[in-house]
């Protein structure tokens, strides 16, 4: 039977270890002219300029991601009314005032995210544990809704350093547990934080911000 799960990006669902799971998430801020939508579930990054934006290509590309984009606070430029959103649609804030965004950025926040194919069986999907994986879909998602479209792409699984989620496990849910089918709940972290204690990329390098 498929799953039915469908994309919903990178949901927080504890941290590694044994560290307080408080899930909590840090303000940022958004450029007022960035025409990027941001969704929730999003993976962003840091920008020289000190602020945050989604990444700079579908599988997540080179720079070191900050976290997870949760959801944003601004000022509407037609109604001067606040606006609490789950998305940065990419316009309509005052520009006198700042977008704020909130963003999981511990570097041990532990995510959900669907794998985008079968991943065969679940001894197969298990033999996944602890390697690395790209992003199928990581910057798009639904105006409607606000959430990312994101999945775990599962032909990037590999050892490869510079790839951007650690596959920490895979979640056991009876909805969502045929895997032969594409919608498996995988259990990851973001591999090579900006936040991690040496803000490594690929290789093991500095991470640099910008898209």
């Amino acid at each position: 039977m498929a799953n039915t799960n469908g994309a919903f990006g990178l949901r927080p669902i504890g941290v590694v270890g044994q560290a307080a799971n408080t899930t909590g998430a840090t303000e940022y801020r958004i450029a007022t002219g960035n025409t990027n939508a941001i969704y929730q579930g999003s993976p962003v990054i840091p920008l020289a300029a000190g602020v945050i934006d989604i990444v700079g290509a579908a599988t997540g590309g080179t720079v070191g991601l900050l976290g997870v984009f949760w959801g944003c606070e601004y000022v509407s430029s037609t109604t001067g009314e606040k606006i609490f959103s789950p998305y940065w649609p990419g316009s309509g804030a005052d520009t006198n005032f700042p977008v704020k965004a909130f963003v999981y950025d511990n570097p041990l926040q532990s995510f959900v995210i669907c794998s985008d194919a079968s991943l065969t069986s679940e001894s197969a999907a298990r033999a996944h544990v602890f390697a690395n994986a790209n992003f199928a879909t990581g910057a798009s998602g639904s105006t409607t809704t606000g959430i990312s479209s994101a999945k775990l792409g599962v032909s990037t699984i590999a050892t490869t350093a510079n790839l951007n989620l650690r596959i920490m496990g895979i979640q056991d849910d009876p909805s969502n547990s045929d895997f032969t089918a594409a919608g498996i709940p995988v259990i990851v972290r973001l591999n090579n934080s900006f936040n991690s204690p040496n803000g490594a990329i690929a290789g093991g390098t500095v991470s640099t911000t910008g898209v």
